[in-house]
C-alpha cells in the first residue's frame, strides 16, 4: 500500500482534451485560492432590491468633497443616483434617447458585407451586430458625468438629487464613450458620430470645446480601422481601445496638447466595458483572447480557459461583456453570456497576483470594485443591488472544485483505493466524490460523496481519478492537499 497525495497547482486548465487537463483543476463554481488552498468567494447580501426596472449597464461609485459617498448605475433607459443608505433617485437627463436593452443581429439591409447575397434576401445570422446600451462614467472633480452609447450626449450631474443630470454646454453629441484623463481633461470617443475621432475640452473647463490660441482643447482621428470602444487611465497616459487595436494618448502641453500612439495591433476590446486598469497594467477581453497592456506595449495573455470561454460566448450579445477587479484579492473578474443566454450568466477570472485563471456561474450585470464604499456592489439582470465578498451565503449557487484526470495506476495495471485522508480546516466541511476510468474516453464511474472522517473508508479502483471537491455553504471552508491509500492491483 502506499499513499497518494492529490496535490494539484491553483487555477483552472479547460482547454483541448480531457488529458490535457491531467494534473490540473478543470472545473470550479465560486471559489479561489489563497495560501495554497481552496476556500469559497464571498457570499452577497442584498443592498437593494429591485431598484431598477432593467439591468444596469454600467456604474461608478465615488465621493464628493464632503467624503460622502454615492452610487450611479445606468440601464438602457434611465440614469439613477443610490445614497449609501440605498436611496434611489431618478436623475435622468430630459430627453434622453431610449437604448436597446438587448443587442441584435442585423440580419437586413447593411446587415453583411455589400455584395455577399441576392437584394432582399435576408442575411445569414452572422452580421453587424447592433449592440446593447451601455455607460461610461467618470468624475469631475465631485461631479458625476455620464454618457450613454445610444444616446451619445455628455451630461453632468452636480449631486442635487431633485435635479436631473444635464447636457455639458458645447460638448460634442454622437459620441459612443467617454474618459476623464489624469490631467483633467474630459475625452469624447467617437465624437460627433466619427467612430475615430477623439475630441477633448479645454483643460479644467469641460464648456470650452472648439480649439484656439488662448486654450488647451482638441481633436484627433486615429488612423485605424476599428471604432472607438473606450478609454482608461493607466500610469501617466490614457489608454484607448477600440475594436481592433489599442492606442495611447500623453499629455504633451501646448501646442499639441497630446499626441497619440498606437501600441498594440489585433487586439480589440470585445465591448466597451470589458477593460480595467491596475497597477499591474491593464486587463481587458478582445473577440478571441485576453490582452494586457504593460506601459509599454500590448501582449496577448496566455489562457488556461480560452476553449471554454470563447467557444462557449454568445456573441450576439457580448456587447453586455463587463469587468470589474476585485482589488481585494487580486482579481479581474469578467462577466460574459453563455451558449444562447441573452444576459450574462457565467464568468471568467485572472488572478494577476498569482497568474492563474478561475471560471464559475453567476448572473451579474454592473459591478464596481470596493474602495469608496467597503464591499464590491454588484448588479443583476433583475435590477437588484448587492455587496459582495460578505459572509458565506450564496444562495442557491453550489460551489464545488473538480480536477482532470489524476493516474493512480502504473502502467497497465489498474490501482484499488480503500482509504482517503483529507485535509482541511475543519473536519467535515467539505465533501469529495471520485469520478475513475480506465481508458481516457472510458465512461466514468462516480463514487461518492464522501463526508470525511480521518481516515475516511472507501473502496473503488481505476486507472485514473477525477476528484470533486463540494463545500459546505454558510462556511469559509478550506481545503488543501487529500490523500489516497492505493493498492496496486493487476490487470483489468
Amino acid at each position: 500500500m502506499a499513499y497518494i497525495s492529490i496535490d494539484i497547482p491553483a487555477g483552472v486548465f479547460k482547454h483541448g482534451t480531457d488529458l490535457d487537463s491531467v494534473g490540473r483543476w478543470r472545473d470550479a463554481n465560486l471559489i479561489r485560492w489563497q495560501n495554497g488552498s481552496v476556500r469559497p468567494v464571498g457570499g452577497w447580501t442584498s443592498r437593494k432590491a429591485s431598484a431598477f426596472a432593467y439591468a444596469p449597464r454600467g456604474a461608478l461609485t465615488w465621493n464628493d468633497n464632503s467624503v460622502d459617498a454615492h452610487i450611479a448605475a445606468g440601464t438602457y433607459e434611465k440614469l439613477y443616483h443610490l445614497t449609501p443608505g440605498s436611496t434611489v433617485a431618478d436623475i435622468t437627463p430630459v430627453g434622453l434617447t431610449s437604448g436597446d436593452l438587448h443587442a441584435t443581429e442585423n440580419i437586413g439591409y447593411g446587415g453583411s458585407f455589400y455584395g455577399l447575397s441576392d437584394f432582399g434576401t435576408q442575411r445569414p445570422y452572422d452580421g453587424v451586430p447592433e449592440e446593447v446600451t451601455t455607460w461610461s462614467m467618470d468624475t469631475w472633480g465631485q461631479y458625476l458625468i455620464a454618457c450613454s452609447s445610444k444616446d451619445g450626449k455628455i451630461y453632468e450631474w452636480q449631486l442635487n438629487t431633485s435635479a436631473k443630470a444635464a447636457a455639458i454646454t458645447n460638448a460634442p453629441v454622437g459620441n459612443g464613450a467617454i474618459v476623464v484623463t489624469e490631467e483633467r481633461f474630459l475625452f469624447a470617443l467617437g465624437a460627433g458620430g466619427n467612430p475615430r475621432l477623439v475630441k477633448w475640452c479645454d483643460r479644467e473647463n469641460n464648456t470650452v470645446w472648439t480649439a484656439a490660441a488662448t486654450n488647451q482643447a482638441g481633436d484627433l482621428e486615429l488612423q485605424t480601422s476599428g471604432e472607438l470602444m473606450c478609454g482608461i487611465p493607466v500610469r501617466g497616459r490614457t489608454l484607448l481601445l477600440t475594436s481592433v487595436d489599442a492606442h495611447v494618448a500623453t499629455y504633451n502641453g501646448p501646442p499639441t496638447v497630446y499626441g497619440f500612439e498606437r501600441v498594440g495591433t489585433s487586439c480589440g476590446t470585445i465591448s466597451r466595458m470589458s477593460a480595467v486598469a491596475v497597477d499591474e497594467g491593464a486587463f481587458w477581453m478582445g473577440s478571441k483572447s485576453f490582452f494586457t497592456y504593460n506601459g509599454s506595449a500590448v501582449q496577448e495573455m496566455p489562457c488556461d480557459v480560452s476553449d471554454h470561454v470563447f467557444k462557449d460566448i454568445n456573441h450576439s450579445q457580448k456587447s453586455k461583456v463587463f469587468a470589474v477587479n476585485n482589488s481585494q484579492f487580486g482579481e479581474i473578474w469578467w462577466f460574459y453570456p453563455s451558449g444562447d443566454s441573452l444576459e450574462n450568466d457565467r464568468y471568467v477570472i485572472f488572478d494577476y497576483k498569482e497568474g492563474h485563471w478561475n471560471i464559475g456561474e453567476l448572473a451579474r450585470s454592473a459591478a464596481v470594485d470596493a474602495g469608496v464604499l467597503d464591499n464590491p456592489v454588484m448588479f443583476d439582470t433583475a435590477g437588484n443591488v448587492y455587496n459582495h465578498e460578505v459572509g458565506y451565503d450564496h444562495g442557491t449557487s453550489e460551489t464545488y472544485l473538480e480536477s482532470g484526470p489524476v493516474s493512480i495506476a502504473q502502467g497497465d495495471q489498474i490501482a484499488k483505493v480503500n482509504e482517503i485522508v483529507p485535509d482541511e480546516l475543519n473536519q467535515g466541511d467539505v465533501t469529495l466524490t471520485f469520478k475513475t476510468r480506465f481508458y481516457p474516453n472510458d465512461a466514468e464511474t462516480s463514487h461518492g460523496p464522501f463526508t470525511l472522517s480521518n481516515p475516511t473508508g472507501a473502496r473503488f479502483s481505476g486507472r485514473q481519478v477525477r476528484m470533486r471537491i463540494n463545500g459546505s455553504e454558510l462556511k469559509d471552508w478550506r481545503a488543501g492537499k487529500m490523500r489516497l491509500n492505493v493498492i496496486p492491483g493487476g490487470n483489468r
